[in-house]
């Protein structure tokens, strides 16, 4: 019995906590005060949701935040919608695609100047949504 514990029920609940802590991270409310915030549109697929980023400027926080699936996404803050690699801060993989979720932010960025928030496709150089951050 001793060995069915051992190798078949611990690795079996350290998967279940792994997706657990992957899940959704947040309450579905947006930071009371952002300092910006702006309203997902759908770009290449359907997305939508509200990006805000808290009043620190510690946290990027998605809200009621929905997309479709797809290889290899990523959550990029872009200066420009036209040519989004070419100055962007990756701010890591999505944490998942309906929900709400907080992302850790940089320090000394300028979001007047990385104002987009967009979900963006790494194999295939696509902007699945995206929202514009503007100042509150």
């Amino acid at each position: 019995m001793r060995n069915i514990t051992g190798h078949f029920i611990l690795p079996l609940l350290l998967t279940v906590l792994a997706i657990a802590a992957c899940g959704k991270d947040d309450n579905g409310t947006p930071p009371v005060n952002p300092s910006f915030k702006g309203d997902f549109v759908s770009g290449a697929h359907s997305t939508s949701g509200i990006a805000s980023i808290d009043s620190n400027a510690t946290s990027l926080i998605l809200t009621n935040f929905k997309t479709d699936s797809g290889p290899d996404l990523n959550i990029y803050l872009a200066a420009s919608l036209s040519n989004v690699t070419a100055d962007f801060v990756d701010l890591g993989d999505i944490k998942g695609r309906n929900g709400s979720y907080t992302y850790d932010l940089p320090a000394g960025k300028d979001y007047l100047h990385y104002k987009y928030v967009i979900v963006w496709c790494v194999d295939f150089d696509v902007n699945f949504g995206y929202a514009e951050l503007i100042q509150q």
